[in-house]
């Protein structure tokens, strides 16, 4: 038990180490191979002890930059939360383990955890998933063809197939660990094969005209929870790079910007309560001669709300198309249990306003192209940027502000996704912070050009192909997930009556004939 605990201690750090920074993708696949092994042969209550072993040791280092500033009871609580899925993972894989094709139903129960993860409680938790682990990795193409499901069923297949393999060779019996090599690697090979011939990797449309598309990460004071005390400094910053922009524009070092996109939070005064501060804003717009995209935060409804939004703001009209952030986050733009939440971390009693959802489909008219527009922590939602690309996005916006985190693995955490999802839905993904780093990333979920340091300015400019079109993971939607957690659902069922069946007592007739 020892040597168990041991196991599912590091395979979750291997976990960990499987995202950025540290980044290695291999390791999500040794990880889900230690988990299998760990509770391999155990009862259910033991396996659901190990996996939240498993889930501490992933969740604990993976969400560290969550207690930065507020204390480390808000992150060991969330982590301890999230581990508590894992231990429910724990629980059912050795079960699943006794059924012919194990790895396919492991595989499968991954799915199912994540698809809980993702919407219980307060919304979902995606952060973690095994596919956003695989950014870099030759699997990701996957991604196109089934969405985040599909990717983290293949990571998990792989990686539960070592427990098999391994334990035949252990054994020196070769065919077979041959064979139950050689079955996940030609699902997985022939999969990557099909998706050729029907141009899995790009979606149907054809791209545009290129556009001239400029990034400005104005950077904030690096003071933690406190950075907006000094208000206007943020808006301020931004407008003095977008001003040095319009600058290089008229010296000709750089093109003309079709769409100059500002992060989250980068005006942190509300410009239509505030007429100076839209009169600032006009008049850099007016400068640069191009629709630009601002992130600011609006108060109200009343004076206990506000609402994070982006403003496409046109250098003639001024502000046009807005999009608010549908997906808040619990406890750090709102707080569901308030006074739960400030006994628990001094630092809740900053949230004084709580933040209202936005609803709609994120896309954003009136600019060169169409706009899926996502605030932060929303890239992490397969359907809130589904919905902006089913509507007509051409090119995909994450807005965020990653002042909060500080110097940490956060920022590159959420750059992974934003290149997972470039995959996903065949388009360029322009991820802008106010701290860094900001991105371009292409349709293939490669980074054309970003800002290498953290709390410092920046401007990124490149050319960018609007596309039209959907994947077949945009075509599929939420069915690949669907289909597979119920897979897992039925597996466990009749394991269960399975188990059942072969423990009742044999009747007086049957002992006899035996």
């Amino acid at each position: 038990m020892r040597v168990s605990a041991a196991v599912a201690l590091v395979s979750g750090i291997l976990l960990a180490g499987a995202f950025p920074r540290i980044g290695i993708w291999p390791l999500a696949l040794l990880s889900v191979g230690g988990l299998s092994w760990a509770v391999d042969g155990r009862r259910s209550r033991t396996g659901a002890w190990l996996g939240f072993v498993y889930g501490l040791g992933f969740f604990v280092p993976l969400l560290h930059w969550t207690g930065i500033y507020v204390g480390p009871v808000p992150w060991l609580l969330l982590a301890t939360a999230e581990a508590g899925f894992m231990a429910a993972l724990g629980a059912v894989l050795p079960v699943l383990q006794r059924l012919r094709g194990a790895p396919v139903w492991i595989a499968c129960a991954w799915v199912l955890q994540e698809a809980l993860r993702d919407r219980l409680p307060f919304g979902g938790f995606p952060w973690g998933r095994l596919a956003f682990s695989q950014a870099d990795s030759p699997l990701r193409w996957f991604i196109a063809l089934g969405g985040a499901p599909l990717l983290t069923f293949v990571v998990a297949l792989a990686g539960a197939t070592l427990l098999p393999v391994v334990a035949a060779a252990l054994a020196r019996d070769w065919p077979r660990a041959a064979v139950r090599f050689a079955v996940p690697v030609a699902v997985v090979v022939a999969g990557l094969l099909a998706m050729f011939p029907v141009n899995g990797f790009a979606p149907s449309g054809h791209p545009g005209p290129a556009l001239h598309i400029a990034l400005v990460q104005g950077s904030v004071p690096d003071r933690g929870l406190a950075f907006e005390d000094r208000a206007g400094q943020v808006l301020a910053n931004h407008i003095a790079q977008t001003r040095k922009l319009a600058e290089e524009v008229a010296a000709g070092t750089t093109p003309q910007p079709d769409l100059v996109i500002w992060p989250e939070n980068s005006s942190d005064l509300d410009p239509y309560l505030d007429a100076p501060v839209a009169a600032e804003i006009s008049a850099v717009v007016k400068e640069i001669n191009a629709p630009v995209l601002v992130g600011a935060i609006l108060q109200g409804p009343g004076a206990d709300h506000r609402r994070n939004a982006g403003i496409l703001w046109s250098p003639t009209t001024g502000p046009g198309a807005t999009y608010i952030k549908r997906h808040p986050v619990p406890f750090a733009e709102y707080l569901p249990l308030r006074s739960i939440a400030t006994r628990v971390s001094s630092a809740a009693k900053l949230v004084t306003q709580d933040m209202v959802a936005g609803h709609g489909n994120g896309l954003l008219q009136g600019g060169p192209a169409p706009i899926g527009d996502v605030i932060c922590f929303e890239v992490a939602y397969d359907d809130l940027v589904r919905s902006s690309v089913s509507a007509g996005a051409q090119l995909l916006v994450v807005q965020t502000n990653n002042a909060t985190f500080g110097h940490t693995s956060e920022t590159y955490q959420q750059l992974a996704m934003s290149k997972l999802r470039a995959v996903e839905h065949g388009r360029s993904v322009l991820q802008v912070s106010t701290t860094g780093a900001s991105a371009v990333i292409n349709a293939k979920g490669e980074v054309v050009t970003e800002s290498h340091a953290l709390f410092e300015p920046a401007i990124l400019t490149s050319a960018v192909q609007p596309v039209t079109g959907l994947t077949i993971a945009d075509e599929l939607g939420d069915w690949p997930e669907y289909v597979l957690s119920l897979l897992a659902l039925a597996a466990l069922g009749w394991a269960i009556v399975r188990s059942r069946r072969d423990h009742e007592p044999a009747a007086p007739d049957e002992m006899v004939h035996r």
